[in-house]
């Protein structure tokens, strides 16, 4: 069975889409990540422990996040009610969304500074691996395209 040319060209749209998402994510998620290293190494270098550090630096970069994901990266996805303000399930999904990362990255911080790595190679490794995880969670589940309602 083979797909019609039309169909082939809507699914290599729906790829590219989503290429210039992770792209965009991306670009995004190193405006936050450079939120969060400087956040932390000032908590860290003034003598907070690291996990403190984490959730507070963390926090920093999940606002701006947030601001930018929903303004350009994701902007197609997010509804506006009619007073202006973002659907609070998209808030709550963002919010839970980044607690998991954020979880995830606390305990892998946890892990290699046990295991003797330092701090900053250790928040350098973690970062490395939520980047994947939030992006998988923040498209496919966070920012989803709203689903048409049914007449």
């Amino acid at each position: 069975m083979s797909i019609e040319p039309e169909q082939q060209i809507r699914v290599g749209k729906k790829r590219l889409g989503a290429f210039k998402q992770f792209i965009m994510f991306n670009m995004v998620g190193l405006l936050n990540t450079l939120v969060d290293f400087i956040v932390y190494s000032v908590l860290v270098w003034a003598g907070l422990y690291v996990l403190p550090a984490q959730v507070i630096s963390y926090s920093a970069g999940m606002v701006n996040s947030y601001a930018l994901n929903s303004l350009f990266t994701f902007k197609g996805s997010v509804r506006i009610e009619g007073n202006g303000r973002m659907r609070r399930g998209l808030m709550i999904r963002f919010i839970t969304w980044n607690a998991v990362v954020l979880g995830v990255s606390m305990l892998l911080l946890f892990l290699m500074t046990s295991a003797g790595i330092g701090p900053f190679m250790a928040k350098l490794l973690a970062t490395g691996v939520t980047v994947v995880l939030n992006f998988a969670g923040s498209k496919w589940w966070v920012f989803r395209s709203p689903q048409p309602l049914n007449k």
